[in-house]
């Protein structure tokens, strides 16, 4: 049965890191064959030259008119395409914030996912405290987060955290410090 997996979080919190660490391991371990789709890299070029045409600022990810325009088509392309790979057979790791997917508790509705019969789905929240991810946002000194970074009281609204008991569909892993204990135990929960 083919797995999907997510690496969902905010922004700064490591999940592209994460999922790339854990990859191979994954592949090893449950001896499957993964692909990663990883929102970024995916349809990084494509939203430069849609709000360059829309706002003048290829950069921009999160104004009002990114939000509007792009986001949600970015994110049906994103599950289209794990779900292509999941028809034939090869389990996906998808990383992307989903924020306001994970809080409608979308990730883990098979129905609303469209996925094949059979599929495996699992959830992490990566997570650090918000100090942390704004410094990290800082020294990454991605382009595609000024705006992100200059209008962070508007960002940090946006942000949220989910409580265990209201979202025991997730998999939480605390991203500050992990050490190998933290890191086998989420691999091995990936791979059951």
């Amino acid at each position: 049965m083919p797995r999907l997996l997510f690496f969902c979080g905010h922004a700064g919190t490591g999940k592209s890191t994460l999922a790339h660490r854990l990859i191979s391991p994954l592949m090893q371990r449950t001896g499957e064959p993964f692909c990663l789709l990883d929102k970024d890299t995916l349809y990084g070029r494509y939203s430069a030259a849609a709000m360059a045409a829309i706002t003048g600022d290829p950069n921009d990810r999160d104004s009002p008119a990114y939000l509007e325009n792009l986001r949600d088509p970015e994110y049906h392309g994103l599950l289209d395409t794990a779900r292509e790979n999941l028809v034939l057979g090869i389990s996906v790791l998808v990383v992307g914030p989903l924020s306001r997917e994970v809080r409608g508790h979308l990730l883990n509705d098979p129905a609303w996912l469209h996925l094949p019969p059979g599929t495996t789905t699992q959830t992490v929240w990566v997570h650090l405290p918000e100090d942390e991810a704004h410094a990290r946002i800082i020294r990454r000194g991605n382009p595609n987060d000024a705006y992100k970074l200059a209008h962070w009281d508007a960002y940090r609204t946006r942000r949220f955290m989910p409580a265990p008991a209201d979202y025991p569909e997730l998999i939480f892993f605390d991203n500050l410090a992990p050490g190998e204990a933290e890191l086998e135990a989420l691999l091995a929960a990936l791979s059951a």
